[in-house]
C-alpha cells in the first residue's frame, strides 16, 4: 500500500532528505504502546515474531496477513468482531511492524512461507483459513498454492500478484538511488500523502490511525527492510500457481480501490477454480480498517464459526 510513499521519495533531493533526518524510534517505547496484551513475541524461524492470538481455542482458525507497510494492528477491529466465534491469529510479517527486520535479509515469498509453516507447526495447527490484504493477499494465495494441505479456505482483500504498467514479470526491480534516503527520513506530510489514497473516505484516516502507521514505519530496521524487499521481489506469472489452489476462495474488493483496482478481480476469477467475489461499494484499498463491520459480515458468511455460548 505504501508504494506511493516510495515513489514520492524520488522527488526529494538528497539535500532535502538531510534536513528531514528521522532515525528509527527506540524499540522499548514502541512495544510499550503497540505490543500490549494480547501481543506476544514468539521465536519462529529465527525471528522474534510479533503475534496476536484471540478468540476461542476450539474455534475455526483465521491467520491474517497485512499489506505492504502495515502491521497486524490492521486486523484488530475484525478480530474483535469475531471474538465469540473465530480464533484470529495475526502477525507482523518479516520486515514490518514490531517483528522488524529479518536476520536472513530474505524477503521473498518463499521465506514468508517458511515462517508461516514454522508458526503453524509451533502452534500445532494443521489447517487454517488464510486471510490476506494486498501484499499479504499474495503471500496468502501463494502459500495456499505451495502448501494446499495447510489451507482450508482463502480470503483475499485486493491481493496483488498480476503485472501492471509499472511492474513487469520476470524483471529484477530497480530501486531508485534517492530511495536510499527512506531509512533516514519520513516526513509526516509525505507519509500522509502515501496513505490517503488507500481510503475512499478521507475521514477514515484518523490521526490515531496515521500515528500508528507512522510508528510502525519508524520501528527499528523496518525502513531498511522495505528497501531490501523492494529490490528482491521479482514478479512471476501467477496463473500456474493460482491453478494449483484447491481451497474455496473469497475475494473482497472495494469498488473505489485506487491501488489495486477491482477490475483485477476478473484475473483471479478466471484463474481460480473455486472463487467468488464480493464488491464493497464506496470502499477503498483497506476495507478491514475502513468498514470492518462489512468485512466481519463477509467472513461470517464464508467461514462457519463456533456457536457462541448462550
Amino acid at each position: 500500500m505504501l508504494i506511493y510513499i516510495l515513489v514520492a521519495f524520488s522527488t526529494f533531493t538528497l539535500g532535502a532528505a538531510w534536513w528531514m533526518y528521522r532515525p528509527d524510534a527506540p524499540r522499548a517505547p514502541l512495544e510499550a504502546l503497540w505490543a500490549q496484551a494480547p501481543s506476544q513475541f514468539l521465536p519462529i524461524a529465527g525471528l522474534r515474531l510479533h503475534v496476536r492470538d484471540t478468540g476461542p481455542r476450539e474455534a475455526p482458525v483465521i491467520l491474517a496477513l497485512h499489506g505492504f507497510g502495515s502491521s497486524l494492528h490492521a486486523w484488530d477491529f475484525v478480530a474483535a468482531g469475531l471474538l465469540d466465534s473465530h480464533r484470529v491469529i495475526r502477525i507482523d510479517l518479516p520486515g514490518f511492524g514490531l517483528t522488524g527486520a529479518d536476520p536472513t535479509r530474505d524477503y521473498s515469498d518463499t521465506r514468508a512461507h517458511a515462517v508461516l509453516l514454522a508458526l503453524l507447526d509451533a502452534m500445532h495447527l494443521d489447517r487454517v483459513t488464510m486471510l490476506g490484504s494486498s501484499m499479504g493477499g499474495r503471500i496468502a494465495w501463494s502459500f495456499a498454492a505451495a502448501h494446499p494441505a495447510r489451507v482450508e479456505r482463502l480470503v483475499l482483500l485486493a491481493p496483488d500478484g498480476f503485472a501492471s504498467p509499472s511492474l513487469e514479470y520476470g524483471r529484477t526491480p530497480r530501486v531508485p538511488l534517492l530511495m536510499q534516503a527512506l531509512p533516514y527520513t519520513l516526513p509526516d506530510t509525505l507519509l500522509r500523502s502515501g496513505l490517503q489514497p488507500a481510503f475512499a473516505n478521507p475521514g477514515a484516516l484518523t490521526q490515531p490511525l496515521f500515528e500508528r502507521y507512522r510508528d510502525m514505519m519508524l520501528a527499528p530496521g523496518v525502513r531498511h527492510a522495505i528497501i531490501e524487499r523492494m529490490g528482491q521481489h521479482v514478479l512471476q506469472p501467477p496463473e500456474p500457481m493460482l491453478a494449483r489452489i484447491t481451497a474455496p476462495t473469497l475475494l473482497l474488493w472495494g469498488d473505489q480501490d485506487r491501488m489495486v483496482p477491482v477490475s483485477n478481480a476478473r484475473d483471479y476469477l478466471r484463474a481460480l477454480s473455486d472463487a467468488r467475489l464480493v464488491v464493497l461499494p464506496g470502499i477503498g484499498h483497506v476495507p478491514m480498517e475502513e468498514v470492518p463491520g462489512q468485512v466481519i459480515d463477509a467472513l461470517r458468511a464464508f467461514i462457519p464459526g463456533a456457536t457462541p455460548p448462550r
